[in-house]
């Protein structure tokens, strides 16, 4: 069966039509041409296809596009501020933590999450916070370290 939705994608008011068995993942990447919205294992276990949903990090590909409807959704390309990358972004890039660049978008997100929850965080609760994320590229260290760089931006 077959639905419009209404949703803003990084700050742009979208009106969609949707499968209401496709993924949010499936609507963002297909739909809305957003490519950082990666498919990676499908089932919610590596979060490629993280996205903020209302200011919440959520693996896209086990959320419902219907789901999203009036929500506010946030993918890497609506990070940027006038052309420039935001902290979190910036920091990932400064620390050389984008290895293959696959995985990258869904932890940018999720460091974003936790730059905007205004709150200090030690290097054990970012690896938490973290660790809904799966890299084929490392061992992860300077993901935390950029995150923990971009959380002591203000």
């Amino acid at each position: 069966m077959h639905k419009k939705i209404s949703l803003t994608v990084n700050g742009t008011k979208r009106s969609v039509e949707i499968d209401e068995r496709e993924s949010l993942l499936e609507v963002l990447r297909d739909k809305l041409g957003l490519t950082s919205v990666k498919q990676g294992c499908g089932v919610g276990e590596c979060g490629a296809c993280a996205v903020l949903i209302d200011g919440t990090s959520i693996d896209s590909c086990i959320y419902l596009a219907s789901w999203a409807d009036g929500k506010d959704i946030r993918t890497v390309e609506g990070l940027e501020v006038d052309g420039k990358l935001s902290d979190v972004q910036q920091a990932f890039v400064d620390e050389g933590a984008v290895q293959c660049g696959f995985c990258i978008p869904g932890f940018v997100i999720s460091a974003t999450e936790l730059k905007e929850s205004g709150k200090d965080y030690t290097r054990e609760e970012i690896r938490r916070a973290l660790s809904g994320h799966l890299c084929r590229c490392t061992g992860y260290q300077k993901i935390v370290e950029a995150t923990e760089k971009s959380l002591k931006k203000k």
